[in-house]
């Protein structure tokens, strides 16, 4: 199993899949061709699922960076006889610029090595194993680089080296010296039959460039943020659209599978899946870190992969595969141990069926944010959001399993109730574009009950703030949602006490937010959420309470990476990082909580902008 720390690794992406490398230079997650797709190299979550390590001989000293705003990794690899680089890509479409950033991805892992001192002997460990390790491939050499073949499944690596073959694993010293470079390219053959496709050293230095390029031409045209923690958000940016599947505009929540929320225990879910609530809240912050141009294509792809569901009556479900699958049945890998023995290993995701309200409010606000970008949608997009709106007004009363997905009896949650306030809200707002003013009075007259409701139920006297559920007294950090989406003023009592609820009593020892305390019908325990801290933050800073916000923001921020990456949790005895990573959820709480404590301090040296 893997022992190395979560926060070890770095992201590459193609806007098609993800590779996970390690600090130590192995790739020991790698799915083809989709980010959902059976993993090519997966030690992540066992030693025999395979890797591909790239690292000087003996003893050596590693720092890492991204090259420029691109998602294009360099480790820096200090040696005592030398120095060596290491940049590494998943290949852009060749000439693909701006929005069109993953088109034509060819699915090719490169790892470019150039010794940029001395000179250094390169020991490499190449060991693909298909699905999930269970396939054990056949290698061949052949003019070019090597043949991989495993079942149905054909790769080729291209390498200007020869390889020792050890049965499925191929190995190689490389000795360089000051000025020599040399490349390799594993290359997913598209269709069965091809011919394997091999690259020269000058294709792979074309290629490399080119991907910098393109990255660099997204980030370019927007990235316009200016504010406090700009590099950390303008990463973040970069992260969540290096999440972002280009055929179908979908965005996973993270690129990796059964990541535990505690070492050893058994929260492990595969979350390499398109969720609505987490979509909608990507689309918001890229508002603020990147720009809303790929809001249309989300909106279009929700609209395919729901089609027919609202208006044939059936509820929105709350996540779908990257290229709109409903069916994600949830099953157990019981041959991989699991990162540090963390089992079971999942993949699928059971939760794909569960009733969650909280959706409809979700689209809707995510649509609020960008209305000039609604215009050009399509009729039945337009018409898809108003029967969201609609669905919300059906089922607001009904229980559910909640934000968190708990998998036990459903109940009446504040935060799938507030949702759908806010599904009806923005609608109201939104009327005139999605073609549904005829709509309004109903729309208005659920907002009305459905706030009265949350007044009503929703507030705890013995526990003085608002609550999980309805009647209960457990807090939970979705309650600052209450203020972040506007039910409550920022200076409204009743909020501010539940910002001091959650501060001073679902925190840990560093003040670091839990979602919630109590039984949620599953084993074991969970760490701190990062994205609940930065909510807290965000909170904080609405209320006007910006140096609080800026000191739980930090807190949350230096759980970063050197290389800007985020997990969901942070084990509750250690700083150590846990669950899928990167993970969307927590860069789009840095952004948000960013951009509102930017607001904050101007509002405190300006004074609030003219209605």
């Amino acid at each position: 199993m893997s022992t190395e720390p979560i926060a070890a690794y770095a992201l590459l992406s193609d806007c098609w899949s993800a590779a996970l490398v390690s600090a130590a230079g192995s790739v020991d997650w790698l799915c083809f061709p989709r980010f959902d797709s059976p993993s090519v190299f997966g030690r992540l979550l066992g030693e025999d699922a395979g890797h591909w390590s790239i690292r000087p001989a003996g003893e050596y000293t590693t720092t890492r960076r991204y090259l420029g705003p691109s998602m294009v990794l360099e480790s820096l690899h200090a040696t005592s006889h030398g120095r060596l680089a290491v940049s590494d890509a998943l290949v852009l479409g060749s000439g693909r610029r701006g929005h069109d950033l993953g088109q034509g991805s060819p699915g090719t892992l490169l790892r470019w090595l150039s010794c940029t001192a001395g000179n250094v002997d390169v020991e490499v460990s190449f060991a693909p194993r298909p699905q999930y390790g269970l396939l054990r491939p056949v290698l061949e050499t052949v003019g070019g680089g090597l043949l991989i073949r495993a079942g149905a499944e054909e790769l080729a690596l291209s390498a200007p080296v020869p390889f020792t073959l050890d049965g499925g694993t191929a190995g190689a010293v490389v000795r360089l010296r000051a000025g020599d470079t040399v490349g390799f390219a594993l290359h997913r053959q598209r269709g069965v039959g091809e011919e394997p496709e091999f690259w020269d050293q000058q294709e792979m230095a074309h290629r490399l460039a080119d991907t910098l390029e393109g990255w660099s031409s997204w980030s370019g045209i927007h990235q316009g943020y200016r504010g406090p923690w700009q590099e950390l958000v303008a990463g973040s940016g970069r992260v969540l659209q290096a999440l972002s599947y280009y055929p179908s505009g979908a965005i996973v929540a993270a690129p990796t599978t059964s990541l535990p929320e505690v070492a050893g225990g058994t929260r492990n879910w595969d979350y390499r899946y398109t969720w609505v609530r987490d979509a909608s809240m990507t689309l918001q912050a890229l508002w603020v870190a990147a720009c809303p141009d790929e809001a249309g294509k989300f909106f279009q792809f929700l609209a395919t992969a729901a089609a027919g569901q609202l208006a044939g009556g059936e509820e929105l479900q709350i996540m779908y595969g990257v290229g709109g699958e409903r069916d994600l049945p949830e099953r157990v890998l019981e041959h991989l141990p699991g990162w540090r023995g963390s089992s079971p290993v999942r993949v699928g995701n059971g939760a794909w069926n569960q009733r969650q309200l909280d959706v409809y409010g979700e689209l809707l606000d995510a649509a609020a944010t960008m209305p000039e970008f609604l215009d050009g949608l399509a009729p039945e997009t337009l018409r898809f959001l108003a029967d969201a709106a609609d669905a919300a007004v059906a089922r607001w009363r009904e229980r559910d399993q909640g934000i968190w997905e708990v998998r036990g009896e459903p109940r009446h949650y504040l935060y799938s109730k507030l949702m759908c306030w806010v599904a009806v809200d923005r609608a109201v707002t939104l009327a005139g574009v999605l073609q549904a003013t005829d709509r309004v009075p109903r729309w208005r007259d659920a907002r009305e009950l459905i706030a009265e409701s949350i007044r009503a139920n929703g507030w705890s006297d013995a526990a003085g703030a608002y609550t999980q559920a309805y009647g209960a007294q457990q807090l939970d950090a979705s309650a600052l949602m209450l203020g972040i989406v506007g039910f409550l003023a920022p200076d409204d009592p009743r909020f501010l006490a539940t910002i001091d609820a959650v501060e001073h009593r679902l925190t840990d020892g560093r003040g670091l937010v839990y979602r919630y305390h109590g039984d949620d019908g599953l084993p074991g325990e969970e760490g701190a959420f990062l994205l609940c801290t930065f909510w807290l933050a965000h909170a904080l800073a609405l209320a006007g309470l910006a140096d609080r916000a800026r000191a739980v923001f930090e807190r949350a921020a230096g759980f970063a990476t050197s290389l800007g990456l985020m997990a969901e949790e942070v084990a509750p005895d250690s700083r150590e990082l846990l669950g899928n990573f990167p993970q969307a959820f927590s860069h789009i709480g840095l952004v948000n909580a960013a951009w509102a404590i930017s607001e904050a301090e101007r509002r405190n040296r300006e004074g609030p902008r003219p209605a």
